[in-house]
């Protein structure tokens, strides 16, 4: 039988997220021998979307794949980079002529993994639905192959958990992101697909959800708008490992994975990453 390993890392969230990735990623990479490695990036450029320079070093850092959510359009430029970059994919229920795809089909070393990006709309914008594209999407990747990478970027629990079963055993994963907090009911469904409510974040955690927790408490508690920014402490990088089937896309292990990022241990070297 021949295996595949996909390395997911979970919704990299500004300056600190890029600094963890980008000393991190390739060690992961190497420590679990993956031989595929897709990022959620949506949150990369201070927290809200990602420019096209972050998104090439991203690249850079040794991922194959970078997939989005409801940020991805906050920075203007990404606009034009959509048309030179497949690889980094916007949600597909987006209407089909805005710009860039929300699907690719990849190949290493003569397998060939398919890479779709959904987003869910319960509390979310009111976009196509998810489970109706994903019959639309679907029907053209599993064409090519039954290994299929499944990105649900959504907020409700519930809506993810009845797309798993919506397409249990016709994608090899569904791997949730949005709501930054690693959830711990990674399976294998009857039907061998592996799914995760919500694969965490890759960022500071002594935060809101990234964010610096002082300006989120305040706009709790007085409902006005207040300007948020990314946090800077307890630095994490999160995911999940999916081993599969590369010929049946059958999904045989997830293993949800956080481990810490100390920006000294690595002597502080930041040239990588400038202020976001």
């Amino acid at each position: 039988m021949s295996s595949f390993r996909i390395l997911f890392i979970a919704d990299i969230c500004g300056k600190a997220g890029r600094q963890a990735a980008a000393h991190l990623t390739k060690p992961l990479r190497e420590k679990y021998s993956a031989d595929y490695v897709i990022a959620n990036v949506e949150n990369a450029a201070g927290g809200f979307g990602i420019t096209s320079e972050m998104s090439r070093k991203v690249f850079s850092y040794g991922v194959d794949m970078q997939t989005s959510g409801n940020h991805i359009w906050d920075r203007m430029d990404i606009l034009k980079y959509f048309e030179t970059k497949p690889r980094l994919l916007r949600p597909a229920n987006y209407p089909q002529s805005v710009p860039g795809c929300g699907w690719y089909l990849d190949g290493v070393n003569g397998t060939k993994i398919g890479v779709l990006n959904l987003m869910g709309r319960t509390y979310m914008k009111d976009l196509d639905c998810p489970f109706k594209v994903a019959d639309r999407e679907l029907a053209h990747l599993r064409k090519e192959t039954n290994l299929i990478f499944v990105d649900f970027h959504a907020e409700a629990t519930s809506e993810k958990q009845a797309l798993c079963y919506y397409l249990d055993g016709l994608v090899t994963a569904i791997v949730g992101t949005h709501t930054h907090v690693q959830t711990a009911d990674e399976k294998i469904t009857k039907r061998g697909t592996a799914y995760i409510t919500d694969a965490g974040m890759t960022g500071p955690y002594e935060s809101v959800i990234g964010m610096e927790v002082r300006p989120s408490l305040d706009r709790f508690l007085t409902g006005m708008p207040i300007r948020f920014s990314t946090a800077s402490e307890d630095v994490k990088i999160s995911g999940v490992v999916i081993d599969a089937n590369a010929v049946t896309g059958e999904a045989l292990s997830i293993t949800r994975f956080k481990e810490d990022f100390d920006l000294k241990s690595f002597g502080n070297k930041n040239s990588e990453e400038d202020d976001d």
